[in-house]
């Protein structure tokens, strides 16, 4: 028996779940009995279907009590006195062969029971039948051996079962009300049946004090009679005579009692804890939107409302209800512990809960910020309902709701635009985005009817000010959309229409201006191939990337890639609905049609002419280059370095560099040393260097220029600098030539000044008569001034202490 039940359990607390589930199991089937036997359910307290749970402390017992069908002494046997014999699956089979009819009751391995042994040492099961008129008392420690016997003294159950659980000393906690109601909380919230739980409380209850002339009083009913009517009668005259005049306070009355003395005293009621109520088993038009955002907060423990939601039955390979809400705000840890287990979603089977961590994956964990449950009749399960099968059933559930999750947020997207918005065509999924679309809708078409065109531009004013609730989506869970392209690959079609970018023809001051990969390929040029996109540190610095000078120009729109994420997404992301994307940083960038064609037929007159620059350049730079061009895409800058079509850009680079536990050996070959140079064969600086080549192939200048030029493309391109010594001396070696320092000038040592040398006496005696004749200009000076103010300077004041200090120095 121990090595049955801690095989099949690896969590202690789901006992109280699995007996309230058996109970609940017996309380449909006295249900079910009924339907045809109203006689079977009885009258009074018996007919009340629910569960009562109760602990008792100074026992150390846990019970708990059912008024459901109840067991025989035959059934008390066979289904407690042997290891997995099950009485509902012995129910429904016998359902099965006379009325073909397959009852939802869950507990048809008959192991459940024996969970009660995980936090107890011996279980006591008083249980009464209605075909059986003794009560029974089953009691075991599960050891070999179980004892029944009749009932002869306690109370009477009528029918029903109550189980009471000796506690294992480790098992203490189980006594505490508080974890009682988490776990009953936790998984039994949504059970068909009531679940009481006693609770004690402590009230304050008056001490009631006989006074001497209550005593009195009470010896004489007559006397007590004359005062009561006397009392009265004073109290009405003074009534009549008091009045209260504003702004006079109102004085206590003489007669006032004193607040009578009370004292704590506990008591024992009844709290119902399943109050919430499986919402998912209603149709969604019975279902308010008030009760979507409460059940959100009772399963997610969050404030507020979610972002959107879809409330669905599916129907097929496998039946099952399913909820699904995006809440307002992703948790912190969403991408910190993007590996771990998530417990958003939770798995229930006919309204008990069977598991919120999967070991499996129940949703991919680029939708992990998902929250909501699935219930399904036909999930398989291990004998024990905590053991899960990787099943087809699985499988086709997780299909399912990626499907369902996906369609919430497409149509959360497509609220953006009114026009775009469609009716789902034989779905029961609602989503709180779609609804307030369609409530914004009805709106305009009432303020349509007014009269008043000014209350009509007010308000469509303010409802253009909100934000778009997709936005708010898009800030929150962008990278995890941008991860579903990366990993989910059937869905990927999917997911890159919900991908938002910031580009040259957003304004990126507005946070609501963001365009979508079908924004952009509808505002694409006729003979444009693909779309174009260039990543860097932000928004700003991809602005000003030179590689974008002719695009920009000639008014291709480019998407901006900042976060690090974005990489990685293109390289999943090849083409969209037939046009490829095409990074600007690359050396196969391309433009469209007829401006490729024109630029092509520019540098074709230029190439001889360029064609010894372009060989010094290789030569002098040497593997630092792998091949040395004229540009097209090149408006103001002499010079860029772009990477091979299959390499990393710059971005990339640095991202890869950046990483704490990366192997450079891994990713050498997609970023080598070697850059694709392109030089603007218009740029001053460019046709100069070709003078110095053609004027001497030889020049040192022209190879110190070629390679500060390699220097500053490099980092003008995004690239980190190779080596920074070089970098720093070929740039101090300009700044002397520009600046008139000659080449060959050596740096001089500067010597510490040496101390003063002693002066003559001569000339310290006549500095010391040029310092008294100063001192005494200054001393007449200020005895005229203090004569002008009638103020008398004397031997004592602070400035002839101070002349005298200073004659002294």
């Amino acid at each position: 028996m121990d090595i049955i039940i801690n095989s099949l359990y690896s969590n202690r607390d789901i006992f109280l779940r699995e007996l309230i589930s058996n109970a609940s199991d017996a309380l449909d089937k006295i249900r079910f009995l009924a339907l045809s036997d109203s006689s079977a359910l009885g009258t009074g307290d018996a007919a009340a279907l629910e569960i009562r749970v109760r602990v008792d402390k100074a026992a150390r017992t846990l019970s708990l009590r059912d008024r459901g069908v109840g067991m025989t002494r035959g059934e008390l046997i066979a289904n407690l006195g042997t290891i997995a014999k099950s009485g509902t699956r012995a129910f429904i089979d016998k359902l099965s062969t006379t009325k073909g009819d397959s009852s939802n009751l869950i507990g048809q391995f008959g192991v459940g029971f024996y969970s009660a042994y995980l936090v107890a040492d011996r279980v006591t099961v008083r249980t009464k039948h209605n075909d059986d008129p003794v009560q029974y008392v089953w009691e075991s420690g599960a050891d070999q051996t179980f004892t029944i016997r009749e009932e002869t003294g306690g109370a009477a159950l009528e029918r029903g079962t109550e189980l009471t659980l000796h506690l294992k000393e480790d098992a203490g906690e189980y006594l505490e009300t508080a974890k009682l109601k988490e776990l009953i909380q936790k998984y039994s919230q949504f059970i068909n049946f009531p679940i009481y739980l006693e609770v004690a409380e402590e009230i304050d209850v008056p001490v009631e004090v006989e006074s001497p002339a209550e005593e009195e009083a009470d010896k004489s009913p007559a006397a007590d009679k004359e005062g009561e009517d006397a009392g009265a009668a004073a109290k009405d005259k003074e009534a009549d005579e008091m009045k209260v005049e504003d702004g006079d306070e109102a004085k206590p009355s003489d007669a006032a009692k004193e607040a009578p003395k009370t004292k704590k005293e506990t008591v024992y009621k009844w709290e119902l804890v399943n109050q919430h109520k499986p919402i998912w088993t209603r149709d969604v038009s019975d279902v308010k939107d008030e009760e979507y955002d409460s059940f959100f907060n009772t399963i997610a423990k969050l404030p507020g409302k979610p972002l959107a939601k879809t409330h669905f039955k599916a129907e097929g390979d496998v039946d099952f209800r399913s909820i699904l809400y995006i809440p307002d705000k992703p948790p912190v840890d969403l991408y910190n512990n993007a590996d771990s287990e998530k417990d958003a979603i939770k798995m229930y089977v006919r309204r008990v809960l069977v598991t919120d961590k999967f070991e499996f994956g129940l949703l991919p964990r680029y939708l992990g910020f998902l929250i909501g449950i699935v219930d399904s009749d036909d999930l398989p399960i291990n004998v024990s309902r905590e053991m899960l099968q990787k099943s087809k059933t699985l499988s086709v559930i997780k299909r399912k709701l990626i499907r369902k999750a996906l369609d919430m947020i497409r149509r959360l997207s497509e609220t953006n635009d009114k026009a775009k918005a469609k009716a789902s065509d034989g779905e029961v999924d609602l989503d709180e985005a779609a609804k307030e679309s369609a409530d914004v809708d009805a709106d305009a078409e009432g303020k349509a009817a007014k009269p008043s065109p000014s209350a009509e531009e007010e308000e469509e004013d303010e409802a253009d000010k909100k934000p778009h609730p997709y936005l708010a989506f898009w800030k929150a869970y962008g990278k995890s959309i941008k991860l579903g392209v990366i990993e989910d690959t059937s869905n990927k079609e999917r997911l890159a229409k919900l991908l938002r970018f910031q580009t040259s023809k957003t304004n990126a001051s507005d946070e609501t201006d963001w365009a979508s990969l079908d924004d952009y390929i509808g505002r694409m040029k006729e003979d444009q191939e693909y779309i174009y996109y260039s990543s860097g540190e932000s928004v700003d610095a991809i602005k000003r990337s030179p590689f974008l000078e002719r695009l920009l120009e000639k008014d291709y729109e480019v998407l901006y890639l900042y976060e690090p994420i974005d990489e990685h997404m293109v390289l999943s992301l090849p083409d969209y609905q037939g046009s490829k994307l095409m990074s600007a940083e690359k050396d196969n960038f391309k433009f469209g049609d007829k401006d490729q064609k024109d630029a092509k037929e520019r540098l074709d007159g230029v190439k001889a002419q360029f064609r010894p620059l372009t060989k010094f350049l290789k030569t002098s730079l040497g593997d630092k280059v792998s091949k040395v061009r004229l540009s097209t895409r090149l408006s103001s800058t002499p010079c860029v370095l772009s990477t091979e079509q299959w390499g990393y850009s710059a971005r990339m680079e640095i991202i890869m560099k950046a990483q704490a536990f990366s192997d450079p050996d891994s990713y050498k070959y997609m970023m080598p040393k070697a850059k694709v140079m392109e030089i603007h064969p218009g740029h001053p600086l460019i046709r100069k260097l070709l003078d110095l080549v053609v004027a001497d192939d030889q020049s040192k200048q022209a190879a110190e220029l070629s390679h500060l030029i390699y220097d500053t493309a490099l980092v003008s391109s995004g690239f980190l600098m190779q080596d920074n010594s070089d970098f720093a001396d070929r740039m101090y070696k300009m700044l002397r030539q520009a600046s008139g320092v000659d080449e060959n000038a050596v740096v001089e040592d500067i010597e510490l000044p040496s101390a003063e040398p002693e002066k003559s006496p001569e000339t310290k005696d006549g500095e010391d008569a040029k310092a008294t004749e100063s001192d005494g200009a200054k001393t007449d000076d200020a005895k005229t001034d203090d004569a002008k103010t009638g103020d008398a300077v004397t031997d004592d004041s602070p400035a002839a202490s101070a002349a005298e200090d200073h004659d002294e120095l």
